[in-house]
């Protein structure tokens, strides 16, 4: 499993240390985190660790800890982040990407980094979904898993006035057909999923906006003849008013807000942000930096431990699928 660290000025090392403590996390991977050797060094546990540089490091068998800067004193204090931080973070990202295309990790776990910090270094980043998608040369679709409701975005981190340019019928029905390949060995048979509509109430059949009429509706026609069991445009407000009686295994929400509201209030420290689309499996915890409570031990490792279990349970390989009859 490959581990990037995140900010060393938040909360990525202590939850990071923390979560990889726990017995069951242990039997679950073996850890390679990139990250920064003297912040690292802080922790005990990570002092234990076999230690190696993205240019020596080969498969690892044991966990092990991936010295990819040795950053400044000034640069790695918690709450206080820098631009050589803000450098050294999207560093982290780029090295366990690189591992992952060399097949010297199974899967990617990436703790929170700070858009603003990366960008303040002189490095567009607009997320680790942008990124991964490029590195890997495929489509992507970010996924919240919580144990409620899962929620896929039909756009990532983008203005709410870029959006509606964003959405055509075949963006639209290529994610939904993403969405239900990346599911079906996950819930066990084709799975159901509600399109949210992009205006209120899911544009009253034209009369609050016609996108629902020209775009959604044949998304949705062509991903159901494509055998994806899809549904929709619908109101979101109806479709949350309900949590627990949602009779859809995932929702495709139009824009970032729309899906992520309700995902982090149903349950903010158990849902997992999952790149869908890519070769290995990637996972990060749904939450930010957090510099207010950096390094003062009041950071819960409950969204990290989460991530870095969802990440193991994806990279697992599944049987053949048999064809009954």
């Amino acid at each position: 499993m490959g581990i990037s660290l995140g900010d060393v000025s938040g909360i990525g090392p202590e939850v990071t240390a923390a979560a990889l403590a726990l017995p069951r996390v242990r039997q679950a991977l073996v850890p390679v985190v990139f990250g920064d050797g003297p912040t690292l060094e802080r922790f005990a546990l990570f002092r234990r660790y076999a230690r190696t540089t993205p240019a020596t490091l080969g498969r690892a068998t044991e966990p092990t800890v991936c010295e990819v800067t040795a950053l400044a004193e000034k640069d790695r204090v918690p709450g206080k982040p820098t631009r050589e931080g803000g450098r050294a973070q999207y560093a982290y990202v780029t090295a366990a990407i690189e591992a992952a295309r060399a097949g010297q990790v199974d899967a990617l776990c990436t703790a929170p980094v700070s858009k603003e910090q990366i960008s303040r270094a002189g490095i567009p980043f607009m997320g680790h979904t942008e990124v991964l998608a490029e590195a890997f040369g495929v489509e992507v679709l970010m996924l919240m898993d919580g144990p409620r409701v899962r929620v896929a975005l039909a756009t990532n981190h983008v203005p709410l006035s870029a959006v509606p340019k964003l959405l055509t019928v075949e963006r639209l029905t290529a994610q939904l057909k993403l969405l239900s390949r990346s599911l079906l060995p996950v819930v066990g048979h084709r799975p159901r999923i509600a399109v949210l509509g992009l205006n209120p109430h899911a544009g009253e059949g034209g009369l609050l906006g016609r996108e629902e009429v020209e775009i959604l509706t044949p998304a949705i026609r062509q991903a159901r003849a494509a055998k994806v069991d899809a549904h929709g445009p619908l109101p979101a407000d109806g479709l949350f008013a309900r949590p627990d009686a949602i009779p859809y295994d995932a929702v495709l929400a139009m824009y970032h807000d729309q899906g992520l509201i309700p995902a982090k209030a149903l349950d903010f420290e158990r849902t997992v942000n999952v790149t869908l689309g890519l070769p290995v499996p990637r996972t990060s915890p749904d939450h930010g930096t957090a510099y207010d409570i950096a390094g003062k031990g009041q950071a819960s490792r409950v969204p990290m431990v989460e991530a870095l279990l969802k990440a193991a349970q994806l990279a697992q390989p599944r049987p053949p699928r048999t064809r009954q009859g």
